[in-house]
């Protein structure tokens, strides 16, 4: 499979976002691309630095105006599209929502962030209700997607919930960077800690994995911070946790990479996990934490 990735510095004027995002897309289906993945929230800045309720005014419906957009960026270039927006579902009730579209157009299916962080910048509580759609993988022409959304790349259980339900690989758009008081120590052990988890993941389960992050300096709207700087270095890594592709920290970055999925059925020969996973014993990973005694 030929997959496109977009790493993008966004500004805060969401028509010029979409339209170079529409023209990279339709650059990479030229270069023969045929499943595109963008990073998260790719519309509009990282707008939970702050907690604003005029913010909420970015949400879109779906479907609705925005992803008729995407659907014939999708149609028109013959592509399998991954998308990030921010989803109101009702007045008052709002997702993080991750919509793939399929090369004809339609919606083959949607993912809602079900992790919601809630930390210094990253106040995503004040605007996402956690996903309920459970994690299911989304089927295509291309594959069968497992999408997760960025604070789900930590837990192991959404990428093996994704994995036993035959996902062919795991998307992560995502939206993470440095505070403007990290040293350098903390930011090399943040970004080594992320890259690390997600090729965890891919090792675990046999299966490549596929992350965009978004790029560029954001400032914080409030001033209380000097803003996020998002690391970009978006990856792929293959069926071992090897690092197949990454993209720079500092710059956008697109590009087309010829991933063989076929791979996978190799390496679980070789270590096969899901042969030997104890479930018979995993009953307390439904508990919150197992005091003792």
């Amino acid at each position: 499979m030929k997959i496109g990735i977009i790493q993008q510095h966004n500004s805060g004027d969401v028509k010029d976002n979409r339209s170079r995002l529409a023209q990279k897309i339709t650059r990479l289906a030229q270069q023969g691309a045929e499943l595109v993945v963008l990073q998260e929230l790719h519309d509009a800045l990282y707008f939970c630095q702050t907690e604003d309720v005029n913010n909420f005014a970015l949400a879109v419906e779906i479907p609705g105006e925005v992803t008729d957009f995407y659907a014939n960026i999708a149609r028109d270039n013959h592509i399998v599209l991954v998308t990030s927006l921010f989803e109101k579902r009702a007045a008052g009730l709002y997702h993080n929502t991750a919509v793939v579209f399929e090369s004809d157009g339609s919606i083959a299916g949607r993912y809602r962030k079900m992790h919601i962080p809630d930390d210094p910048a990253y106040y995503e509580k004040f605007y996402f209700t956690p996903g309920d759609l459970g994690f299911n993988p989304i089927d295509t022409s291309v594959g069968r997607l497992g999408v997760l959304v960025c604070w789900d790349q930590w837990y192991p259980e959404a990428a093996r919930l994704m994995a036993l339900k035959g996902a062919q690989l795991l998307i992560y758009p995502t939206a993470i960077g440095y505070e403007s008081t990290d040293t350098p120590q903390e930011k090399k052990r943040q970004i080594e800690a992320w890259t690390t988890v997600q090729r965890g993941h891919a090792i675990a389960n046999g299966l490549p994995v596929i992350t965009v992050n978004r790029c560029g300096h954001e400032p914080d709207p409030s001033q209380l911070t000097g803003g996020i700087q998002f690391w970009g270095s978006s990856f792929i890594a293959g069926q071992q946790g090897e690092i197949l592709y990454q993209a720079p920290q500092d710059s956008e970055a697109e590009t087309v990479f010829d991933l063989s999925l076929e791979r996978t059925e190799i390496v679980r020969r070789w270590w096969p996990f899901l042969r030997d996973r104890r479930i018979d014993f995993y009953s307390d990973l439904n508990r919150r934490f197992i005091d003792e005694g």
